[in-house]
C-alpha cells in the first residue's frame, strides 16, 4: 500500500532557476507612499475645489448668461447669451481704457518696486550692523501699514489745504501758487500720488527678499570676482544674478500679480477726490459696475484670471522644467 501511494502522488513542480524580478516590493512601496501622499494633500485638495474651484466655476457659467439681481430676487433662471457679454465689454464700454491703464501702472510700479528693492538689499549689505537695523526698522513699519491707513495717511500730506507739500512747494518757490492745488483731481498728478504710495509699501517686501537670497551667494565667488577685477554691474549681473535669478523671478511673478489686483489705494484716493472715470482700474472697475449686473462682472473676472494666468505662465512653465530636470 506504501509503495502505491507513493506511486500516484504527485510530482512536485521544478522550480524555476530564473530569480523573480524585484519590481513587486518596489510597486508595493511606490503604491505605500503614494496613498500617504494623497491622504496628506486630500483636506487641502477638497478645501482648494471647495474655496476655489467651485467660485472659479461658477464665475466661467455666469459670464456667458444674463444672470442679474432680478433674477436673484424672484428665483428665476437666466437665459445663456454666450459671448454676448464678452462683446459688449469690449466694443460698448470703457473696459479697453481701463485694461490699458491697468497693465500700463502695472508696468511702472513693477519696474520701479523691482529697481528700489535691488538696490535696497546691496545697499543693506554695505551697511554697517547698526545703520542696518535702523533701514530694516524703517522698512519694516512702511511694510507693516494697512494699505488703507497708509492712504489716508499720503493724502493728508497731498491734502488740497492742509498738506505738507503743497506748503513745502509755496516755501521753496516763495510764491502761493501752490494753495489749494488739488493733486487727485488731474489723472496724472492722481497716478504719481497712488505710485508714491504704492511703492513706499512694496518695496520693502522686495528688499527683504533679496537681501536673504543676497545671503546665500558664496563669499568665496564674490572674492574672486573682485581679483579677477568685477566692480559694480558687472559683478552683480555676472557672478551675483545667476544666484539670484529664481528668487528674483518669484519676486517678480508676485509683483505683476498684486500691482495688477490693487483696490483700497485706489478706491480710498478716489474717495478722497480723484474722479473715478479717469482714474478706474480693473478693481475698482469691477467694483463700481452695474448693480448686479452679475453676468458683465463675471466676464470681467474671467478676464482678469485669464490675464494673470497668462502673465505668470512663464514662471509656472520655468518652475515645471526645473522640477522635470
Amino acid at each position: 500500500m506504501s509503495d502505491t501511494a507513493t506511486a500516484v502522488r504527485p510530482a512536485r513542480p521544478e522550480r524555476s532557476s530564473e530569480p523573480r524580478p524585484p519590481v513587486s516590493r518596489e510597486r508595493r512601496r511606490a503604491r505605500r507612499e503614494a496613498r500617504g501622499a494623497w491622504t496628506l494633500l486630500g483636506p487641502s485638495l477638497i478645501i482648494l475645489a471647495v474655496m476655489v474651484g467651485y467660485p472659479a466655476v461658477l464665475m466661467v457659467i455666469q459670464s456667458f448668461t444674463d444672470y442679474t439681481v432680478k433674477n436673484k430676487v424672484l428665483g428665476t433662471m437666466p437665459n445663456f447669451v454666450w459671448f454676448e457679454n464678452y462683446v459688449a465689454l469690449f466694443s460698448e464700454s470703457d473696459f479697453p481704457a481701463v485694461l490699458m491703464r491697468s497693465l500700463g501702472l502695472m508696468v511702472v510700479l513693477t519696474i520701479l518696486n523691482m529697481l528700489l528693492g535691488i538696490l535696497v538689499a546691496v545697499l543693506m549689505t554695505r551697511l554697517s550692523r547698526a545703520w542696518r537695523i535702523v533701514v530694516s526698522v524703517g522698512l519694516l513699519l512702511a511694510w507693516a501699514m494697512p494699505p488703507l491707513t497708509a492712504t489716508v495717511v499720503w493724502g493728508w500730506i497731498f491734502d488740497t489745504q492742509y498738506g505738507v507739500v503743497n506748503w513745502a512747494l509755496n516755501t521753496i518757490t516763495g510764491t502761493s501758487d501752490w494753495t489749494n492745488h488739488s493733486w487727485l483731481l488731474n489723472p496724472w498728478s492722481f497716478f504719481l500720488v497712488l505710485t508714491i504710495i504704492i511703492v513706499w509699501q512694496s518695496v520693502p517686501f522686495v528688499a527683504f527678499t533679496t537681501y536673504a537670497a543676497l545671503g546665500q551667494v558664496p563669499g568665496e565667488v564674490l572674492e574672486a570676482a573682485s581679483l579677477d577685477g568685477a566692480t559694480g554691474l558687472k559683478r552683480f549681473g555676472l557672478i551675483v544674478f545667476p544666484y539670484l535669478r529664481s528668487v528674483l523671478t518669484v519676486v517678480l511673478v508676485l509683483q505683476i500679480i498684486w500691482n495688477l489686483r490693487i483696490f483700497t489705494q485706489v478706491y480710498a484716493l478716489q474717495s478722497r477726490g480723484g474722479i473715478a472715470a479717469e482714474t478706474n482700474v480693473l478693481g475698482t472697475y469691477l467694483f463700481r459696475q452695474g448693480i448686479g449686473e452679475f453676468g458683465t462682472t463675471a466676464a470681467i473676472g474671467v478676464v482678469m484670471v485669464v490675464l494673470l494666468l497668462t502673465l505668470s505662465w512663464g514662471y509656472v512653465r520655468s518652475t515645471l522644467k526645473e522640477e522635470e530636470l
